[in-house]
Order: structure tokens, then sequence, then C-alpha cells
């Protein structure tokens, strides 16, 4: 942080903030216990240990994408929206681990993920009329919740109906 630009640093530690934050709640409504390793899965799911590094990545790339948004535009009405669309997003993420996960639904999860999916798409739009990379830098996130999403269908497809 250099002495002529103070708060250079508050973005990122924000950014960061909210992204752990979200991990660590949807973490914490993710059981891979037994429910969850009863379940069919269509030959094509990735291992289980490649979904943290996945999101990990995506995690990363979606905080840098807010913090290069927030540097592209100094209008504070942005700067509100901006971090009220990411928090919503951030909600919209861990309630489909809540959904899939805590409540047993894949079949809930299923619907929620179009409301997650709409809100990423919703970001890149709203970003790229302010910087381009930023929003180049949902693409990732957006490609792995249609994976996801696809995924889902073929869980609900393959063990339906959930009670």
């Amino acid at each position: 942080m250099s002495a002529g630009r103070p708060g250079r640093a508050a973005p990122v530690l924000v950014a960061a903030a909210l992204a752990i934050a979200t991990a660590t709640a949807g973490s914490l409504v993710t059981d891979l216990g037994p429910w969850y390793q009863s379940l069919r899965f269509p030959p094509w799911k990735p291992p289980d240990l490649l979904f943290g590094p996945a999101w990990t990545l995506i995690f990363s790339l979606t905080a840098l994408a807010g913090v290069t948004a927030w540097r592209a535009e100094t209008d504070r009405r942005f700067r509100v929206g901006l971090v009220a669309m990411f928090l919503l997003n951030a909600v919209l993420n861990v309630l489909w681990s809540a959904f899939f996960f805590y409540v047993k639904r894949p079949d809930w999860a299923l619907v929620e993920v179009s409301l997650l999916w709409l809100s990423i798409l919703l970001l890149i739009v709203v970003l790229g009329r302010v910087s381009g990379r930023a929003a180049w830098l949902l693409v990732p996130y957006l490609a792995w919740v249609s994976f996801a999403s696809a995924l889902t269908w073929s869980v609900v497809r393959l063990n339906g109906p959930f009670a």
C-alpha cells in the first residue's frame, strides 16, 4: 500500500474475507458421509478430492474480479451494488450446498442452482461494464456452476425422488 493511495488494501481484505466466509459456510453444511456415499453418480463425476482445489481457484478468481471491478469504478452507488451482488451470490452459493448436503435434497439444489447461475451471469454483465478483465475472471465460475448443474441434474435423475 503506497502512501499516496490510502485504503488500497481494503477491497482486497473485504474480497478475501467474503471468499473465505463463503467457503467456510459451504464446507460447514457439506457432509460427505453415508448419505452422500450412497448416492449414484454419473461416470463423468470428478473425484471428490478435486472439488476443494476447484473451489479454491474459483473463489480466488471471484475475489480478484471483485477487487478489479471495485478499483475500475469509483462511484459509491456502483460499489454498494457490487458488494450487494457478491453477497447475494455468496448466499446462493452456500444455499446450494445446504440444500444438497445438509437438507439432503438435491432436487431443491437443482432448482436453486438456476438462481446461483443467474447471479453469476448478472455479475459478469455488470462487471463487464467497468472492466472486461473482471468479467472474464468470473467465466470459470459460471462454467463450473454449469457443470455442477448438470451433475446435480444427473444425481436427481439417478437417485430421485427425494423425501
